[in-house]
C-alpha cells in the first residue's frame, strides 16, 4: 500500500488515504468522432471505417483502487466508521453550487510522491464497504474512483496563479518592504510539517502555497519570486521568500 492524497484547490483541504498500486488504469480518450450529416452518420458501404472528425482536446480519465480501514488510524481519532474517513471523497462526486447556480465537481489534485501531481475532477466513486460490527457498522472500504484530469487553468480565476501575466507582473524582491516578505525553510521526510517517510520527499511547493495563502495552485507564485525552473528539484533545508499578499492579487 502506498500513501496518497487529494488536495482540493478551493479550500486547501487535504484528503490522506492509501492507494493499492497492484495497478492504476489511465485511459485516453482522443478529441474524434464520427462524421455527421443531416440524415445521420456520414458513411457509405464501400467504407471499411466511418470517416472520422477531429474535435481537438480529449479526455484523460485516471482509475483508483483506494483503502480505507478505520485500524489504521490514529487510536486516539475515535473513528468507528469508516465512511466518516471516505465522505471527504465521495462528496467530491455530489457537485458544488457554483456562481452560475450550477453544481460542478470542486477540482482536486491526485498527489503520490513526486510522480504524480494531477488535477482534475472526481467523477465518479464505488465503495465496497466490509468488516461490519454487531451493529452494522463498516470499519473498511475499498472505493474505487474515476479522476478525470483537467488542464491547469480549467477552474482557475481571472487572477489564479496559471495567468502569466500574474506572474510576470511579479514584484522583484528588492521591491518588496522588509516588514511585508515571507520566509519559509523547506522541511524534510520525517520532520513535522514535512511528507511522511516513503511518500517521496519533503514539502512541496502546493503544500506551501496552501499554508500562506489558502490555495496550492498559487504554488506557480512562490517558484516565480524564488526563481525556481523545476519544482521537483528543491532540497529540504532550502529557505524560501514568500510575496506578500498584495502582490499577488490580495489572497489571504
Amino acid at each position: 500500500m502506498e500513501r496518497v492524497a487529494f488536495l482540493v484547490e478551493k479550500t486547501g483541504e487535504r484528503i490522506p488515504c492509501l492507494l493499492n498500486p497492484d495497478s492504476v488504469v489511465v485511459r485516453r480518450l482522443a478529441g474524434v468522432r464520427s462524421r455527421q450529416s443531416s440524415s445521420g452518420p456520414l458513411t457509405g458501404a464501400g467504407l471499411k471505417d466511418d470517416p472520422l472528425l477531429y474535435t481537438g482536446g480529449g479526455m484523460t480519465e485516471i482509475l483508483l483502487d483506494l483503502l480505507f480501514d478505520v485500524s489504521l488510524v490514529d487510536a486516539n481519532s475515535n473513528i468507528e466508521d469508516v465512511r466518516d474517513m471516505t465522505a471527504p471523497l465521495t462528496q467530491l462526486a455530489e457537485g458544488v453550487e457554483g456562481d452560475d447556480g450550477y453544481g460542478a465537481p470542486p477540482p482536486v489534485r491526485f498527489v503520490w510522491g513526486k510522480a504524480w501531481n494531477v488535477p482534475g475532477v472526481v467523477a465518479a466513486v464505488a465503495e465496497r464497504l466490509e468488516y461490519f460490527d454487531a451493529s452494522g457498522v463498516p470499519r473498511r472500504s475499498w472505493l474505487r474512483m474515476r479522476l478525470v484530469r483537467t488542464g491547469e487553468t480549467a477552474a482557475a480565476e481571472p487572477t489564479a496563479p496559471s495567468d502569466l501575466s500574474v506572474i510576470s507582473d511579479l514584484p522583484n524582491v528588492n521591491e518588496v518592504a522588509p516588514e511585508e516578505l515571507r520566509f519559509h525553510q523547506l522541511k524534510g521526510a520525517g520532520e513535522e510539517g514535512g511528507e511522511e517517510e516513503g511518500g517521496g520527499g519533503g514539502e512541496r511547493l502546493d503544500e506551501i502555497a496552501a499554508l500562506h495563502y489558502g490555495d496550492p495552485a498559487w504554488w506557480r507564485v512562490i517558484a516565480a519570486f524564488n526563481g525556481i525552473q523545476d519544482p521537483w528539484d528543491i532540497a529540504p533545508g532550502q529557505l524560501l521568500m514568500i510575496p506578500p499578499d498584495s502582490s499577488v492579487g490580495g489572497k489571504a
